[in-house]
């Protein structure tokens, strides 16, 4: 895994990103393509006119990351509409796709930590990319995620980290999609900027984007095109995997979790209790707990399983860890149990 940087406006941004990884931004329209018949019974020329609603609320809410999308269109030799669906992606398919991933903050000893597991489908472990953006008119950041999305996961230069879960809901309004909502987070100055993405932009439909910045703080928000849930930490902690919790949101909205979540959520909580004396947490620490396998193969560190059907088959494409207060973010690629190599990010404070 290398690192790609990019700097300078919108456009420039977009370029250097669709010209560094236009293989993978092709195979992820593949791979997307796939999904979407496999999912929603949508070809991806239908999928392209499924993200068209969603250009017009980017427009009105974040218009200068269509900039950056129209170049990494041009960059990579596609067409603008081709990225947007790929950043739509979760909206087109949400009535049926649901990941993996297991997410967590833990305040501890003056620091704040942040990490999680991004599960998948296996056919999308190729097209993970990580990008530092440094772009004139937002703060330094750095993204891990899949290659023509604007965002993921990641942190910024002021030290404000945002980790994602997926949730299934057949919810669907007005708002940011969810991967854009993610950049617009990543831009953030502060907590209260990325409570005002949740609560002012909105976010067209359910997931949770666990957000927590240097100094110690950190909250859940289960995001919707409605008012969201806020999961504050308990004893310095919040976890989270890919069903609803905050009461004011699962009275509002319908999920439908798959069967390992609920366990995984259990799992990590039992494991970040057993951290509670415990003085040694660093990288290697928190990764021990990405590479859990309890429950297999209901566990956080995911696995293939053949039980499942092969369209559902979700593994473990990446863990991070984030340490906030040092900007510092740690990418092992892959299965953290099998990865034997780290990809450090450092950004300088803001």
């Amino acid at each position: 895994m290398q690192l790609t940087h990019l700097t300078g406006s919108r456009r420039d941004i977009g370029l250097g990103h669709g010209r560094a990884h236009a293989a993978p931004i092709r195979a992820s329209i593949a791979v997307y393509d796939r999904l979407f018949q496999d999912f929603v019974g949508l070809d991806w020329g239908q999928a392209r006119r499924e993200a068209e609603r969603f250009g017009a609320m980017i427009e009105e809410r974040f218009p200068a990351i269509l900039e950056e999308m129209a170049g990494i269109a041009e960059g990579a030799g596609v067409d603008t509409a081709d990225i947007l669906t790929l950043n739509c992606r979760s909206e087109i398919s949400l009535t049926q796709a649901s990941g993996g991933c297991s997410a967590f903050a833990l305040a501890r000893d003056g620091r704040q930590w942040l990490a999680q597991n991004w599960d998948w489908r296996a056919d999308q472990l190729d097209n993970v990319v990580a990008l530092r953006i440094e772009g004139d008119d937002a703060p330094p950041l750095v993204s891990i995620g899949e290659a023509g999305m604007v965002a993921k996961i990641g942190m910024n230069a002021h030290g404000l980290g945002v980790c994602l879960n997926a949730i299934r809901s057949r919810t669907c309004g007005e708002g940011l999609p969810i991967h854009v909502a993610l950049r617009r987070i990543l831009e953030s100055p502060d907590m209260a900027g990325a409570l005002a993405v949740a609560e002012q932009d909105r976010v067209c439909s359910p997931a949770h984007f666990l957000v927590a910045g240097a100094g110690g703080e950190a909250l859940g928000l289960e995001v919707h095109p409605g008012e969201p849930g806020r999961l504050s930490p308990r004893g310095g902690v919040v976890t989270h995997t890919n069903h609803l919790c905050a009461q004011e949101v699962t009275c509002r909205v319908e999920d439908f979790p798959r069967v390992d979540s609920r366990p995984r959520l259990a799992r990590l909580d039992a494991l970040l209790d057993e951290l509670a004396d415990d003085a040694s947490v660093n990288e290697g620490r928190l990764f021990e707990i990405l590479a859990d396998h309890h429950g297999h193969p209901l566990s956080i560190c995911r696995h293939f399983n053949p039980d499942q059907p092969a369209e559902e088959r979700m593994e473990t494409l990446f863990g991070v860890v984030m340490d906030l207060d040092a900007r510092r973010l740690t990418l092992r690629h892959g299965k953290p149990c099998e990865s034997a190599t780290n990809l450090e990010v450092t950004l300088p404070s803001a």
